[in-house]
C-alpha cells in the first residue's frame, strides 16, 4: 500500500493510495518503453516514454488503469541510465498522473540538464507551476464525459505559454459543446496549441473532424497514432 504524499489543497480530493512517497532520489516506475509519439505536436517522433505509478482521477475512458498501482521503485540515476540506453531525443513522462509523486519534478529537471526534448502529460488537476520551464506541459481539461470534470485546476491555464498545450478528450457532442465554450470563453488558442481527441472508440473521428470544421475551430483534431498502429497493446 502507498502512502499518502501530503501535498496542499489541489490533492484534497485524491485517494489516499495514489500519491506516491519516495524518497528524494527515487521515483515509482510503471514501464519504460521506446515508440513512436502518438499525441500531441510531436505525433510520429521516436520517443522514450516514461509511465510513473498512481494517479488521484479514475476517468471513465481511462486506458492505463494498470499505472494506478503496478510499479517499482527505483532509483532517478537507475531511470536515467535505461532512458540513455535507447539513444532517443525525445522522452515524455506520463502516467497515471505523474506529479502525483514530487520526485518527478526531480527526474524532469535531470533530464532538461541532460538536453532531452522534455515533455510532461498531465491530468490537469495538479498544479504545474514547479514543473521545469524547458519542459513541454501537456495539460488535460478534463470534461464532463470524463467524469472528472469538477478536479479541473483551472489556475493552470494561467501558468501556460506557447511550448506547452491543452488537451480535451471527447467523448460525446456534449463534451465537444463544452469545450468549445471553454476554448471561446477562455480565449485558450491565444495561449498555446489546442488539441481535440476523440476518446477511443467512443466518438468516430469523422463525426469530431466535421464539427472542427463546421464551427472553425482553432485547434488540432489528433487521433491516438499509437493506437491506430497498434490499437490497445501495452507499452508501445
Amino acid at each position: 500500500m502507498f502512502k499518502l504524499d501530503l501535498v496542499p489543497r489541489e490533492i484534497a480530493f485524491a485517494k489516499p493510495s495514489e500519491f506516491v512517497r519516495t524518497r528524494a532520489n527515487e521515483i515509482r516506475i510503471n514501464e519504460i518503453f521506446f515508440s513512436l509519439q502518438g499525441e500531441s505536436s510531436r505525433v510520429g517522433l521516436p520517443t522514450v516514454f516514461v509511465r510513473l505509478t498512481g494517479c488521484p482521477l479514475r476517468c471513465g475512458y481511462c486506458d492505463t488503469a494498470y499505472a494506478f498501482h503496478e510499479g517499482k521503485t527505483r532509483t532517478i540515476d537507475d531511470v536515467m541510465g535505461e532512458i540513455a540506453n535507447f539513444g532517443a531525443r525525445f522522452v515524455c513522462v506520463t502516467g497515471g498522473e505523474p506529479l502525483a509523486q514530487k520526485s518527478c519534478l526531480t527526474l524532469l529537471s535531470r533530464l532538461c540538464e541532460a538536453n532531452y526534448a522534455v515533455s510532461l502529460e498531465t491530468s490537469g488537476a495538479l498544479s504545474v507551476a514547479a514543473v521545469d520551464p524547458r519542459v513541454s506541459r501537456i495539460v488535460d481539461i478534463k470534461t464532463p464525459g470524463s467524469g472528472e470534470c469538477e478536479n479541473n485546476h483551472w489556475a493552470n491555464i494561467a501558468m501556460l505559454n506557447a511550448r506547452d498545450e491543452i488537451k480535451f478528450v471527447l467523448t460525446s457532442e456534449a463534451d465537444y459543446q463544452w469545450a468549445k465554450s471553454v476554448l471561446i470563453e477562455r480565449q485558450l488558442a491565444a495561449i498555446c496549441p489546442v488539441l481535440f481527441s476523440p476518446a477511443f472508440e467512443a466518438l468516430p473521428y469523422s463525426v469530431l473532424a466535421e464539427w472542427v470544421l463546421r464551427d472553425k475551430l482553432s485547434v488540432r483534431m489528433q487521433v491516438q497514432l499509437h493506437k491506430v498502429i497498434w490499437g490497445e497493446k501495452r507499452g508501445v
